[in-house]
């Protein structure tokens, strides 16, 4: 499900005038939601987009008798979800197509497979850094010509720009995430009578007035490490700026550098405060991030926590829930540190592991807004497919965090922890993550959180 760390992908601060736009699309999408769960496939209806089929606007191969292996991690609603955009694929070129089930880390899924000599013909990879593995490996082929000129028709720069390797075409984004978001329980809200926060100080300031009215205001999912990693991420982008971060990412600057310091210092502020986290430091070390979400919206006015920040795909575990998103649970954007807020977001790329008519035309395919508008119609999904009506979404909450994408052209840039090497920004109890729960036990210490972040970046690196 989009839970994992896969959907971890973040776009940076840009233009005031873009960020805005792109901010007050989130917010619009926050105060217009309706009462069905982003990402529920069901919420029809007026706000649901025509049901009369639009004209193609890509013309595929046909490819009767070919059979085509698409490898992914996606399970659940999702392996669904992309299963009907295959089936569509298959009806307009009559080829056969296979979903394979795939093990997270995909890479090491692809190794075994490869060597076994049965590679998929096209695999959906997570992150930068998969994509990268991939070539060097010798693994992936390039794009061709009809997927290049979809990806050019629809796609900012930037997305193309992320799919490729030494300037050489591979991968085409065909599924994204906002993880810039805050959700909140609005009965707990409004019994504090808090406010949406704006800016930092202000969350601090709504979070305080939370805890006063007897609830903990906010809930962490600290024992999955990728959260906090998020955490940092969000902060460190608005406060330090997108230069910074890219420099930080290809650690072309020390975790020493006084931007991290600023970063740790500011996430200090909530993590340093243990009425402020449900079950403090030692219960969000052991709340795991699917609970982190439910028990912000169990309990009624009640509950263990009234917020949690994460991604757009938190709609699935509140759909868990008995809270209905638009009444019950409510979403803002990260609040900004900076001059300006971040937006998160997350995404996965098809990559052609077979150098086939097949592979080719499936590339081609998802690079369209056809295949954009599959998904987008059944709901649990975002495209960074600029050409894609965005009344295509099957509601507010959604099409909002799309219309946030999209605003934010080509500022976008991937998770931190996805662009560094695996043992230090994606490993459980090693690395960053590591680093960062043991900050969230003690977030005095950000000088010790630093020298532990440098020390295991600076290994990760050499290796």
């Amino acid at each position: 499900m989009g839970t994992t760390r896969r959907a971890r992908k973040v776009l940076g601060a840009g233009r005031l005038g873009t960020r805005r736009a792109a901010v007050a699309a989130v917010a619009a999408g926050a105060l217009a939601l309706t009462g069905c769960s982003s990402d529920s496939g069901d919420d029809k209806g007026s706000d649901s987009a025509a049901s009369k089929e639009p004209a193609a606007t890509v013309q595929l191969p046909q490819l009767k008798g070919e059979t085509i292996q698409v490898a992914a991690v996606w399970t659940g609603p999702e392996q669904e979800n992309f299963t009907k955009v295959l089936t569509e694929f298959e009806k307009r070129t009559g080829a056969k197509v296979t979903f394979v089930p795939a093990q997270d880390p995909i890479v090491n899924f692809l190794g075994t497979k490869i060597a076994g000599g049965s590679p998929p013909d096209v695999a959906m990879l997570p992150q930068v850094g998969a994509i990268q593995q991939a070539v060097e490996k010798q693994w992936a082929k390039p794009a061709g010509a009809e997927a290049k000129a979809q990806l050019a028709k629809n796609y900012g720069k930037v997305w193309q720009d992320l799919g490729s390797v030494g300037g050489e075409q591979y991968g085409v984004y065909f599924k994204a995430a906002n993880k810039s978001l805050v959700w909140y329980n609005n009965a707990a809200f409004e019994n504090a009578g808090a406010s949406v926060p704006a800016t930092w100080p202000d969350f601090l300031t709504t979070a305080e007035t939370i805890s006063a009215s007897g609830v903990t205001p906010v809930s962490v999912g600290g024992a999955d490490g990728w959260t906090l990693t998020d955490w940092f991420e969000n902060i460190y982008l608005s406060q330090a700026g997108p230069e910074k971060y890219d420099q930080l990412a290809k650690h072309e600057i020390k975790w020493t550098d006084g931007s991290v310091r600023d970063a740790l210092t500011t996430l200090g502020q909530l993590f340093g405060k243990p009425n402020l986290i449900a079950g403090g430091a030692d219960g969000a070390l052991q709340t795991e991030f699917p609970a982190s979400v439910t028990q912000t919206f169990t309990g009624g006015d009640q509950p263990k926590a009234a917020m949690v920040f994460e991604g757009d795909f938190v709609g699935v575990n509140i759909a868990e829930t008995e809270a209905k998103i638009g009444t019950d649970a409510k979403v803002f954007p990260f609040p900004a540190v900076g001059p300006e807020a971040p937006v998160v977001t997350g995404g996965d790329a098809a990559v052609a592991l077979k150098d086939s008519k097949g592979a080719q035309a499936l590339l081609t395919f998802l690079a369209s807004t056809d295949a954009a508008r599959i998904w987008a119609e059944a709901g649990g999904f975002i495209s960074p497919n600029k050409s894609l009506d965005s009344a295509s979404y099957p509601n507010e909450v959604q099409r909002g965090i799309a219309e946030a994408l999209i605003a934010a052209g080509d500022n976008v840039r991937f998770d931190m922890s996805d662009q560094m090497p695996q043992s230090f920004g994606g490993t459980p109890g090693k690395g960053e993550w590591k680093a960062l729960q043991d900050f969230l036990k003690n977030p005095k210490d950000v000088a010790g959180a630093q020298q532990k972040l440098e020390s295991d970046a600076a290994k990760a690196y050499q290796s």
